[in-house]
């Protein structure tokens, strides 16, 4: 068995209604005065005054924070830093989807150790102490809520850094299904698909150990069969709730045992043609598992038993993954998104370099991103 090292820094409170909890969270971690950080949608739903409330209820001054976009860049997150330095803040609540959360940890970073988002790339670089946290996801998809990192975007690059530091996880998750329920279709669809690959890679890298495992395969066991039921039927509360809650856990395996070759691809799609992250790693995620197949089929196995009796275990969760984005509507390859041959080359140096790629469990670099790339360009 692999050794691991795992201190379990979130507290999770988990159920419908669980945000209500908000302010007495709060104050037991003695937050005075908290950055409320959420995006523009959060607010014209209703969601940042209903929390506002609940925290002012409870003795704690809310000072909301809305400029940013879907994926929090270094200049979105200096932003941030600077009013949050205005307002004096002493605590962060993120509310939304994973960029709420990822802009909430940036933003951490910067307004407690100084500097630029670049200088915490990588892990454990911040030296200071930092401000304490609450997340609150409203969509079941990245699972940021129960990791040490954040991803940001250079403004200028446009490539995404994974910044963590133990002290940037939240000190509190809460996992409200009934937040999920607003969700719209579209945003449904990509989180939740970007939650099932986060099952699926975290399961199989080189980091896989006993605890991660544990939290991919029941993140898996909650994710696979509702994912077309709250497709199908978006009011389905027990379909949502074990979205959340399996989004969550796949969250934590990403903690325990990182990501692989599907998100080591998606990333410069989306850095080089805009790409959703989701919609990148459901093109992408098919063809890995196909190739990783022949290294880690026996732990493909684990997750469809029942469809790997022929030996093929890969390609059946290959083609479990692929019918599971045909319901979502997502994209079925490149060539329809507009993206040329000619930018492999290109498109594979970059993947090469992303740190996901490193516990791929099939040795990754830059001729197997090509070669990933070229199966994802037309699928019949």
């Amino acid at each position: 068995m692999s050794g691991f090292d795992f201190q379990n820094r979130t507290r999770v409170v988990f159920g419908e209604g669980a945000i209500a909890g908000l302010g007495e969270l709060a104050r037991e971690l003695g937050f005075a005065r908290t950055l409320l950080v959420a995006d523009r949608g959060m607010a014209a739903a209703g969601y940042v005054e209903r929390a506002a409330q609940l925290l002012q209820a409870a003795g704690v001054a809310a000072v909301p924070f809305h400029e940013f976009g879907e994926n929090p860049d270094t200049r979105m997150v200096e932003n941030g830093r600077a009013f949050a330095a205005d307002h004096r803040v002493d605590s962060i609540v993120a509310l939304g989807g994973g960029s709420s959360l990822d802009a909430a940890k940036g933003i951490n970073f910067l307004l407690t150790q100084g500097g630029a988002m670049q200088d915490y790339r990588g892990f454990g670089n911040a030296t200071r102490p930092m401000l304490p946290g609450i997340g609150i996801p409203t969509t079941a998809g990245t699972g940021s809520e129960a990791q040490s990192y954040a991803i940001i975007s250079d403004a200028r690059t446009h490539e995404k850094m994974a910044c963590g530091d133990p002290k940037a996880a939240f000190r509190v998750a809460i996992l409200d299904p009934e937040l999920t329920l607003s969700q719209p279709e579209r945003v449904t669809a990509m989180s939740g698909y970007d939650a099932v690959s986060h099952a699926v890679e975290s399961y199989v890298t080189t980091r896989r150990n006993p605890l991660s495992a544990m939290y991919a395969r029941e993140a898996w066991r909650l994710l696979a069969p509702n994912y077309e039921r709250v497709l199908a039927n978006p009011a389905d509360r027990a379909a949502r709730a074990a979205m959340l809650l399996g989004a969550h856990l796949a969250g934590t395996a990403i903690e325990l045992s990182m990501l692989g070759a599907a998100h080591a691809c998606a990333n410069p799609l989306t850095a080089r043609f805009g790409t959703t992250h989701a919609v990148a790693a459901s093109l992408m995620l098919p063809h890995v598992i196909r190739w990783n197949g022949e290294v880690v089929g026996s732990l493909y196995a684990d997750l469809l038993p029942a469809q790997a009796s022929d030996g093929d275990a890969a390609g059946a969760l290959a083609r479990h993954v692929e019918r599971l984005a045909l319901a979502a509507g997502l994209p079925r390859d490149l060539q329809s998104l507009g993206i040329p041959a000619a930018a492999f080359a290109e498109l594979a140096q970059d993947a090469s370099s992303q740190m996901t790629g490193r516990f791929n469990p099939r040795p990754f670099d830059a001729a197997a991103a090509r070669y990933l790339y070229a199966r994802a360009y037309a699928c019949k």
